[in-house]
């Protein structure tokens, strides 16, 4: 007996389904247990609502106490009364404009950055260090000096949060620089692509993956910026409301500024995931 006929005897008998062959089969079952599945809708809000309604029972049922952390229906009530002061829509105007300030500024800072040192062996000497050295230094830490260099203005809170902008986009986007296949840069000088289709049509492409993962880490970065900068002699904003109702000791109205934060936060990173799904559409991945 041949070793094709003891193949043959070993392997398993069982037959088709009726209207599709074997090979079929095995790639429905294949798409079934490989990568993540098919996209559920609205499928971010999933571990939100989990976490809203965690905190309902245990505040319902007495294991959140009211005193450290309030009630739901109680924060809500307390955000109705700010907007109908008009503090929370105000202060949510002059938060909102100072984080879109340091993130627009310190994404074109990282940006440029991160050309200079990702397209140039000299650029890169001159750049990533000191940006290294930002990098291991919190901008907590920065704030003191700041404030002797801009004063305790609106400059010194958008250098601030344009700071800590610039790090994650500037190590993101130099990465995806780096990340390019060299063949390609050999393919366009086989085919005598100038310097600007090059960067046009390989570079900014290449480099697109890691510079929105980094801007989505900015926007983070930027919301962690303002919490910090709006505890420092600020007489508006989220953090302000925040500041003085710690002063007296009102948790709901601490909640409403936290809530709002990460409404900010959520709504800025789906923003990004969903240009991202957009530009990145020639992406054979496992998202996709």
């Amino acid at each position: 007996m041949t070793l094709l006929d003891d193949s043959r005897r070993t392997r398993p008998t069982t037959p088709p389904p009726a209207g599709g062959s074997a090979t079929a089969v095995d790639q429905r079952v294949v798409r079934r247990r490989l990568g993540p599945g098919r996209r559920i809708p609205f499928g971010g809000l999933v571990g939100v609502t989990l976490l809203l309604l965690a905190w309902c029972v245990g505040s319902a049922t007495g294991l959140l106490d009211p005193r450290t952390l309030s009630e739901p229906w109680t924060v809500i009530a307390t955000a109705g009364d700010l907007v109908e002061d008009g503090r929370l829509q105000e202060g949510l105007a002059t938060s909102a404009v100072r984080a879109a300030l340091g993130l627009v500024l310190g994404v074109a800072v990282g940006v440029v950055l991160a050309i200079i040192s990702g397209l140039s062996r000299v650029g890169e000497s001159l750049v990533d260090g000191p940006v290294q050295v930002k990098r291991s230094i919190p901008s907590l830490a920065l704030i003191p000096l700041l404030i002797v260099w801009f004063g305790i203005g609106e400059e010194m809170k958008v250098i601030t949060i344009a700071l800590g902008v610039l790090v994650p986009v500037y190590i993101h986007t130099h990465n995806g620089l780096r990340s390019i296949d060299g063949r390609y840069a050999e393919l366009a000088e086989t085919v005598g692509v100038g310097r600007v289709e090059f960067l046009r049509t390989v570079v900014v492409p290449g480099a697109m993956p890691g510079f929105l993962l980094g801007l989505r880490f900015a926007v983070t970065s930027a919301l962690l910026a303002l919490v910090v900068v709006e505890q420092v002699n600020t007489t508006s904003g989220i953090g302000y409301l925040i500041t003085l109702a710690s002063s007296y000791g009102q948790t709901d109205v601490i909640v409403v500024g936290l809530v709002v934060y990460a409404a900010l936060g959520l709504l800025a990173d789906t923003a990004v995931r969903i240009v991202e799904r957009k530009v990145l559409t020639w992406r054979r991945t496992l998202d996709s």
